[in-house]
């Protein structure tokens, strides 16, 4: 397969676009973790981990749907339940019907950190993200993740 000329390079405005979504959203990750991690103690993964926890029915998840909820490969979701596991914040609990599947749990201390560390996190994805648009552009912004990857916009 040959690849022609003009499929050898990004045209400036793609390129534009492509490094500006990857910068913006490095940039963005890391002041989000950095502020979770001064003011709480919490990655903005574990932060994460908390959110999608907390919205599961009875507050738990199969490590594999977790993995999945979270955009961490399972080997990566279960050392970070792990080090939560072992800060008090989520509980594994063994799968009735399935001996060799695992739930994570959320565990009451882990609902008392996830509540005190949402206003920092809001507090700065409204700062570091939102403030930079009107809410139709937020509207028309969410409609491309959702062309690019479907799914990708969850309620």
């Amino acid at each position: 397969m040959t690849v022609r000329e003009s499929d050898a390079h990004l045209t400036a405005a793609e390129l534009a676009a492509w490094r500006g979504m990857l910068r913006v959203h490095s940039a963005v990750f890391h002041e989000l973790d950095q502020e979770l991690e001064i003011e709480h103690r919490l990655s903005l993964r574990a932060y994460e981990v908390l959110v999608v926890l907390e919205s599961a029915p009875d507050h738990r998840l199969r490590m594999s749907d977790l993995s999945r909820s979270v955009l961490l490969s399972p080997s990566g979701v279960s050392r970070l339940v792990d080090r939560l596991e072992a800060d008090g914040l989520v509980h594994r609990q063994r799968c009735s019907d399935d001996g060799r599947g695992f739930f994570a749990m959320l565990t009451d201390e882990g609902r008392r950190r996830l509540s005190e560390a949402r206003a920092t996190h809001l507090a700065g994805v409204r700062r570091l993200f939102l403030q930079h648009f009107e809410a139709a552009e937020l509207d028309e912004l969410a409609g491309f993740w959702q062309r690019v990857d479907p799914g990708a916009v969850m309620p």
